[in-house]
């Protein structure tokens, strides 16, 4: 075979995968176009001054979601206190004490379920493990609980992944110079590292604001304005998980306008994450 045809069948083959490519992309930003559309178009119309001042109504009555927007407010924030001290000592165990055990490598693949798991799944252990040994009481804690444990797994791989990516002489330099290992740990290798665990707080601070399975089973729902923790209290996706199958277009329209917000909150926590990277690769640059 000559070398012409060798290259003729190279750059056809090269020529296939790139279109292949091309139509694959293009296919799913088709879709995700048309998401995006749908939810700008119906979710528009829904955001007001109401929205977010009023709480969530009864059927055929004007209202929003301020109490459910409250409500997800405070039990991420709680699930992201929780969640992200364990995960950052996990983390950090990982990466400089368990890296060489096989301690280590079993937590990593515990992690790794732990990750991937349904949060359903979630959400039933907590409601067995709290819910039920409270006699069955609902509450914002139970809610926060539960998305605490879909934080963890992302906190502590994102610890893991990028303490282990500082490079080794700083720690030796560190050392070398009489420094204790606690104050290498968080004078030397978090300061390298914030930005990427910063980065992991964040982004899992974006999945567990749109999460409904975990809810329906520890905060259970509130039509009214709550500030108790211990008590059941509203969220946006359980409220849109309600409002979105009703038959009333005033709440319908709720739905859209809370899932909206939900999209647009998660765009600007990624925007803000990849910021953060990129002013982080920009300044060791």
């Amino acid at each position: 075979m000559s070398t012409a045809t060798i290259y003729l069948r190279r750059k056809l083959t090269n020529g296939i995968a790139i279109g292949l490519g091309v139509a694959t992309a293009t296919f799913g930003l088709f879709f995700l176009g048309w998401i995006l559309w749908t939810l700008a178009s119906r979710g528009l119309p829904g955001i007001n001054w109401a929205l977010f001042t009023q709480n969530t109504p009864a059927p055929m009555v004007e209202g929003g979601l301020a109490n459910a927007l409250f409500g997800s407010a405070v039990m991420c924030a709680m699930a992201i206190a929780m969640g992200t001290p364990l995960g950052v000592l996990a983390g950090t165990w990982l990466a400089e004490y368990g890296n060489a055990r096989k301690a280590g490598t079993v937590v990593r693949f515990v992690n790794d379920i732990l990750m991937s798991a349904p949060s359903i799944v979630l959400g039933l252990f907590v409601y067995t493990l709290y819910v039920m040994q409270t006699g069955g009481r609902f509450s914002a804690f139970a809610g926060a609980l539960a998305l605490a444990f879909i934080v963890l797994p992302v906190v502590i791989r994102t610890t893991d992944e990028m303490l282990r990516l500082v490079p080794t002489q700083m720690r030796e330099a560190a050392l070398a110079l009489g420094v204790p290992q606690w104050k290498v740990t968080v004078q030397v290798l978090y300061r390298s590292a914030s930005a990427g665990i910063v980065t992991g707080i964040l982004l899992s601070l974006a999945r567990i604001s749109g999460e409904t399975a975990p809810l329906l089973f520890t905060a259970f729902g509130n039509q009214y304005w709550n500030s108790d923790v211990f008590a059941p209290m509203a969220s946006v996706p359980v409220v849109m998980n309600q409002f979105a199958g009703s038959p009333y277009e005033s709440w319908q329209v709720l739905a859209w306008a809370g899932a909206l917000v939900l999209t647009l909150f998660v765009l600007l926590i990624s925007l803000t994450a990849r910021g953060l990277l990129l002013r982080n690769r920009i300044s060791n640059d």
